[in-house]
């Protein structure tokens, strides 16, 4: 596996610089934020996607705020990036955490929490993916959906990409990863960063994933998430719940690959997710006819009933309900979650 690091997320003292996602796979464009109003514009606009990523992003945006002054301007402006988009947990976690520590102890430590968010995901997709190894010694050929690599998730291979990767350097892998909306992330994401690893990859459409793991021709989905509820239901993108079913009726595994931060203790359970409608031009075009009524819902949730295992940097929930979420989050050190 060869291929330069990806990096999503640039800072430097006083500046922040964001890889465009939605220029690739053909231009890889740089976007400085100055502060929370253009973050929540980039995260909006899905020029910063993935829900760690979302979260680095925004500690390091209300780093930005609280150099300025750290008053009612700064409270306003963290709760407008709060309320970017509304179903990754991470977002309203890493501006409450940076945003305590700036309005504790000042702008400094503002910065300090900021960037230790960033490390400690970092690291988490390092332990993610061998934790998630280990739960898969024999799947050689994965379907993932959406994009849960370095690009969503930071690290070396972010979260059910990690896994992917550390499954190849114990053997020969093949990913079929989804198109997966809005947008096609899986499709000009994904398969760009399965490019780079050189990892034998194909893609398919959305529709196409229940009939082929029928076939037989998958041994384990491997997906990420943007918010695991108290009791282990899993939202992440639309359509993955579709997978889990397929995969249940199959008899493989369906593996949930994520940070401890995208953990929401707050929400009991899935029915208590915000589920994002974005808007229906990404999905009539120009082939629906003028008018045409759309559901565009970004996300789904999957019931824990469904999912055989949470893979986390603090070890692996299996079955994921209450009483494993919660050990796994008494494993954390407090910072990492809420």
């Amino acid at each position: 596996m060869r291929g330069m690091p990806i990096e999503p997320v640039r800072w430097r003292p006083g500046r922040l610089a964001v890889l465009d996602q939605t220029q690739l796979p053909h231009h890889e464009l740089w976007v400085e934020l100055q502060g929370a109003d253009t973050a929540a514009a980039a995260v909006r606009a899905l020029t910063v996607r993935g829900a760690p990523v979302i979260g680095i992003v925004a500690g390091y945006a209300v780093a930005l705020e609280a150099a300025r002054g750290t008053g009612e301007a700064f409270a306003a402006a963290c709760d407008r990036l709060r309320g970017a988009r509304p179903t990754a947990v991470n977002l309203a976690w890493a501006v409450d955490r940076v945003q305590a520590a700036a309005e504790r102890d000042g702008p400094d430590a503002a910065v300090a929490a900021a960037e230790a968010i960033h490390d400690e995901q970092d690291a988490a997709a390092a332990a993610i993916g061998e934790h998630g190894a280990d739960a898969l010694p024999d799947a050689r050929r994965i379907l993932t959906h959406c994009n849960a690599g370095a690009l969503a998730c930071a690290g070396e291979g972010g979260t059910a990409l990690s896994v992917v990767l550390a499954l190849a350097r114990r053997g020969e892998v093949e990913v079929l990863a989804c198109e997966t909306r809005p947008l096609l992330q899986g499709a000009r994401l994904t398969c760009w960063e399965l490019r780079r690893h050189e990892i034998p990859h194909a893609l398919c459409v959305d529709a196409a994933a229940a009939g082929l793991i029928a076939r037989g021709e998958v041994d384990a989905v491997v997906v990420g998430c943007d918010r695991v509820a108290a009791n282990g239901d899993v939202a992440n993108k639309v359509g993955t719940y579709a997978h889990a079913l397929a995969a249940r009726a199959a008899g493989i595994p369906f593996v949930v690959a994520g940070p401890l931060s995208t953990i929401d203790p707050a929400t009991p359970d899935g029915a208590g997710i915000e589920i994002e409608e974005r808007a229906g031009d990404e999905v009539a075009g120009a082939a629906a006819p003028p008018g045409t009524p759309v559901r565009n819902p970004a996300f789904d949730v999957t019931p824990a009933s469904l999912v055989t295992a949470l893979v986390t940097e603090a070890g692996v929930a299996v079955p994921p309900g209450r009483a494993e979420i919660a050990r796994l989050l008494s494993l954390a050190p407090r910072a990492a979650t809420r």
